[in-house]
């Protein structure tokens, strides 16, 4: 049964696997090694068995490491059960990637669950009446067997051998929220992220970059342009990227992202939606994306439009910009950061929320269609550094000529090979659901309010006594949602709280105007945006080259079963 559930996200080979009372079920996306990478993967006598859904970048550098063994496929994961052999459960760490795995090991019968540092890959895990345990990729895959289930915490493994308990395996210096003290180095930030994009371009098959035209996108899909020539991946598929954008009918996405196509020389694909597309598709969008979170959903609707249509044209991995703004502080609420330790520490809990929000969005819209999506603003090491610098350097100073990300742009602001035009690398933060065109918001609001009346909100406190809905869009929302998903567990697994422009519920104390004015939408910055909800508008002008010199540095999936 969950296997038929769970098909969407690996629609290219099924495995299952049986020791004992232990099952292991996987749905294959097949990225690396299409041939004879089917899963689940085995050491040399099958006694390690491995269902894994995720990537892992260095595995060529690992199998170095690992002369001794013999590897069964050229799957980039199958890594994992040798890693084992050798290190036992202390291996993750070692891992770089995305990944959620679950690894059997059949002398002891014992087993092992891990994910990836942020939750780039999603994961749950879930608990029978009858003594039995669950571990799914999607919440559809236990939500009809477990009397409990929840999210798998990111950063941690699950052993069967210490008891059955959580184990923290990611723990960066930045994770504590101490205030860090580096100074701002822009090649150094520059080479971080170019090493992050390129580990990303290992793959057998098609792939292509998501373009906005926004800061994040954009260079992305530079990076990409830039080195592809020589790759596998160019030798396979050939030098030219293919790049990919969704929005409505005149939509700042769709002039920005072909500007930067053409710019890049990249084979552009537009995609075209209405209001009453994405309305269409909410309830689908809600069944994929298990959330009745506001602006996950609309971020996630043109994302799932979008993946249906990338899917169609044989593509099936696609590189994208999520992560960028919990790292450098990019929503537009930052500019209201009183100073540099309230700024660091909203980042912080911003990156460590990531796996409610846009990790959640980017790997399951687009895994409904058997696409994979790759963020290089999340990997291990490029957080590791830019998180190290002394936040004064993210500050947003707009009399300065600092703008929001101001650490990012300027990393790539290069006279004499520029990645990107000027007024691209310093376009205005636009959140995904506003950027595919404003409307999107406004329809989905009216929407909400011819299906949602008064009365019904004036009950919701005692319809829904967690998470209240506040406004009838987001009732609209839970009404679906609960319907697809009625166990109390599934609605714990949602975030709610306070929010303005995507800010975490501390945030909002920054401004007290915000308190009257709670959207998560970012042109719900009022001082900020440039197209503020109320017409408010602060000026932030493209800041001269030499006034910025002057200033001073600073998917597939598994089942596990235990009775």
């Amino acid at each position: 049964m969950f296997i038929h559930t769970l098909r969407h996200r690996g629609p290219d080979w099924s495995g299952i696997y049986q020791n004992g009372v232990n099952y292991l079920a996987h749905q294959r996306l097949a990225i690396i090694d299409p041939a004879s990478g089917d899963q689940p993967l085995f050491n040399e006598d099958k006694s390690i068995v491995v269902t894994v859904n995720g990537e892992i970048y260095n595995h060529e550098e690992l199998r170095k490491g690992l002369k001794n063994h013999k590897f069964h496929t050229g799957s980039d994961c199958d890594v994992i059960a040798h890693l084992y052999e050798e290190h036992g459960e202390n291996f993750v760490d070692m891992l770089d990637g995305i990944f959620s795995f679950v690894l059997l090991d059949t002398r002891d019968n014992s087993f092992m669950v891990a994910r990836d540092a942020v939750g780039v890959t999603s994961l749950y895990i879930g608990w029978g009446l009858d003594g039995s345990l669950w571990v799914s990729s999607e919440m559809k895959g236990l939500h009809e067997d477990c009397e409990h289930f929840e999210a798998f915490p990111p950063g941690h493994l699950y052993s069967s051998k210490s008891g059955g308990g959580f184990k923290q395996w990611y723990n960066p210096p930045w994770f504590s929220e101490s205030i860090p003290s580096m100074p701002y180095e822009p090649l150094a930030i520059r080479s971080a992220f170019e090493d992050a994009v390129i580990k990303r371009l290992m793959t057998d098959v098609p792939f292509g970059v998501l373009l906005s035209g926004g800061l994040d996108s954009s260079l992305v899909a530079s990076i990409t342009a830039r080195h592809l020539a020589g790759t596998k991946a160019a030798k396979r598929w050939g030098p030219q990227l293919h790049s990919f954008c969704v929005g409505l009918e005149g939509s700042p996405d769709l002039k920005a992202g072909k500007e930067v196509a053409d710019y890049l020389g990249t084979v552009h694909h537009e995609f075209h939606f209405t209001v009453q597309d994405g309305i269409d598709a909410i309830e689908d969008v809600i069944y994929h994306v298990e959330t009745y979170d506001v602006t996950t959903i609309r971020a996630s609707t043109p994302m799932f439009l979008m993946s249906r249509k990338i899917k169609s044209l044989g593509v099936k991995m696609v590189l994208s910009g999520e992560g960028s703004d919990e790292i450098f502080g990019g929503y537009l609420y930052f500019h209201k950061a009183p100073n540099k330790q309230e700024f660091h520490q909203e980042t912080c809990r911003k990156i460590k929320a990531l796996h409610k929000y846009d990790c959640l969005r980017a790997n399951k819209a687009t895994s409904a269609f058997g696409l994979e999506a790759r963020v290089p603003f999340l990997d291990k090491e490029f957080i590791n550094t830019a998180m190290s610098l002394d936040p004064e350097s993210k500050m947003i100073k707009p009399e300065e000529g600092r703008i929001e990300k101001w650490v990012l742009r300027r990393a790539f602001d290069d006279e004499e090979r520029p990645y990107l035009p000027k007024h691209i690398l310093y376009r205005q933060k636009e959140q995904f659901s506003d950027g595919v065109g404003y409307s999107w918001i406004d329809g989905l609001k009216a929407h909400a309010a011819e299906n949602v009346n008064d009365k019904m909100m004036s009950n919701a406190a005692h319809i829904f006594p967690h998470n209240t809905p506040l406004t009838k869009e987001a009732y609209y929302y839970r009404m679906i949602f609960e319907r697809f998903f009625p166990q109390n567990s599934a609605r714990l697994t949602v975030p709610g709280g306070a929010t303005v422009a995507c800010s975490t519920a501390k945030a909002v104390e920054w401004d007290s105007s915000w308190s009257n004015n709670m959207d998560p939408s970012g042109r719900a910055a009022i001082g900020v945006h440039l197209s503020a909800y109320d017409g408010s508008k602060v000026a932030l002008p493209l800041p001269p080259h030499k006034a910025i010199d002057d200033m001073p540095m600073m998917m597939g999936q598994e089942v596990v079963i235990q009775t």
